[in-house]
């Protein structure tokens, strides 16, 4: 079942002024005519039906065309275009705000776009916006910059200097805590506090990487001591990632209220997790090799500017523990989550070599996340920890109620017991060497403008 609200006492929170919190749910709700439906751009594929780049989402990306030794820089999608921000920038078509915020999204990485915070990105989607709608006078020199997404290669959008991992779906925390501890499957501090670890950055890559099988220490199921060895349970998790804007001061938390300024956007992240030789290292400070060895992105960050009309509430099941005063607060309540569907697919070698469609094994929604965007920041800020733009967050496994709503291999399978079936008499109940991940995520209602992620794809090789 879906949740029901909660009703909290008004101005339970502590995250801010009556007035602080009124402007922080007009910047979470307030559309502009950037976000009007029956906008049309002169490139004629982002006004198809079912394009995940129209005029009204423009996400960020670090590009350079494919096979080139050329820097990377800063782009946007439109249809199925890049828009070339270096070369814009070069052309000096824009000044003020948005003229500032071109040369920092013009760098070889969006680090520094992302630092200037979120009204610069704002200003720049709004004026791109207006250069690529029908009728712009800018459209004969926007032409020129343009290059097929096809002919484009991607880098990680920043350089990630920190990132963590963060377990915010109490339906996949419920449903792997039953795997191990049937009586008792969500640990006491869950529903209290936003749990995370921290993730390796250095092996953070870009969609379409060939992730070699990890190999570490595993226990043999009946055995009396472990061995080194290729995992046998290699799994996906199906995550959102957010990249962090603007940063703060060492000693200096980010009240709830102020959270989302310091978010650039968010994209599609798979931490891959090699499970046997979680369960074997995990305790007593939880996850090492099991998941250092690769987490990776999809190339386009969604602004939280374009995702305004798909803002939904933040509900709690009716006797469930309010928040801490910190992480409560009535904006995030009224429009703290985000109607983000998410889907798993899956394609073998086999598949491929037979030409058979990818399979979807699983899908959920964002809505559904225990905790927000907004409360993970402030929690990891409030003991004075320092965020810095393109630090990466993970969002958790984002499990749904229902059992096909399960984001990793290890609920679907019922920990491996339970074979998935796919084509031409296959099953699996974890990777396989051969084996292609794709995520693919996207808010969609009637009436609006449909705003996607694109896609995230990954394909095992087997253990050196």
């Amino acid at each position: 079942m879906r949740r029901v609200p909660r009703a909290v006492p008004a101005g339970r929170g502590a995250s801010g002024a009556p007035a602080d919190r009124l402007a922080n749910l007009a910047r979470m709700t307030s559309v502009d005519e950037t976000h009007d439906p029956a906008l049309r751009s002169w490139v004629q594929s982002a006004n198809a039906s079912g394009c995940d780049f129209p005029i009204q989402n423009l996400p960020f990306a670090a590009f350079r065309r494919a096979g080139s030794h050329e820097p990377f820089r800063g782009a946007v999608a439109i249809g199925d275009e890049v828009l070339d921000l270096g070369a814009l920038h070069g052309a000096g078509v824009f000044d003020g705000a948005a003229g500032r915020a071109l040369a920092a999204a013009a760098q070889p990485t969006l680090n520094a776009l992302m630092g200037e915070g979120r009204g610069a990105a704002a200003a720049l989607r709004r004026a791109l916006s207006g250069a690529l709608r029908t009728g712009s006078a800018l459209e004969s020199r926007l032409r020129t910059l343009l290059v097929p997404q096809r002919a484009a290669e991607y880098r990680v959008a920043a350089e990630v200097g920190d990132y963590t991992d963060f377990y915010a779906s109490i339906h996949h925390a419920t449903s792997v805590g039953r795997l191990f501890r049937p009586d008792n499957p969500l640990l006491p501090n869950y529903k209290w506090v936003p749990i995370a670890y921290h993730g390796r950055a250095s092996s953070i890559r870009v969609s379409g990487f060939e992730l070699q099988r990890p190999v570490g220490q595993l226990l043999p199921p009946g055995a009396a001591q472990p061995v080194l060895g290729p995992t046998r349970r290699l799994d996906y998790e199906l995550e959102v990632g957010v990249f962090i804007g603007r940063g703060n001061a060492l000693g200096e938390p980010v009240p709830l209220a102020q959270a989302e300024e310091h978010v650039f956007g968010l994209c599609l992240l798979n931490d891959w997790s090699a499970r046997d030789i979680q369960s074997w290292e995990y305790q007593p400070l939880g996850p090492f090799l099991a998941k250092n060895f690769a987490t990776t992105v999809s190339p386009w960050v969604v602004t939280l500017e374009a995702l305004i009309p798909y803002r939904t509430a933040w509900t709690r099941p009716a006797g469930e523990p309010p928040p801490l005063a910190y992480l409560d607060d009535e904006p995030v309540r009224r429009a703290g989550g985000f109607d983000l569907r998410l889907e798993v697919w899956l394609d073998t070698a086999k598949m491929r070599a037979r030409g058979i469609a990818a399979q979807r094994l699983s899908h959920s929604n964002f809505r559904d996340s225990w905790w927000t965007v907004s409360q993970m920041v402030a929690h990891h800020t409030v003991n004075g920890c320092n965020l810095r733009p393109g630090d990466l967050f993970g969002s958790g496994t984002q499990s749904g109620p229902a059992p096909d709503e399960a984001g990793s291999l290890l609920e679907l399978s019922g920990g491996g017991k339970r074979p998935i079936a796919l084509g031409e008499g296959e099953s699996r109940t974890f990777l396989e060497d051969g084996d292609r991940v794709s995520f693919r995520a996207w808010c969609e209602r009637e009436g609006l403008a449909r705003i996607g992620f694109g896609e995230l794809t990954g394909t095992v090789r087997p253990a050196a």
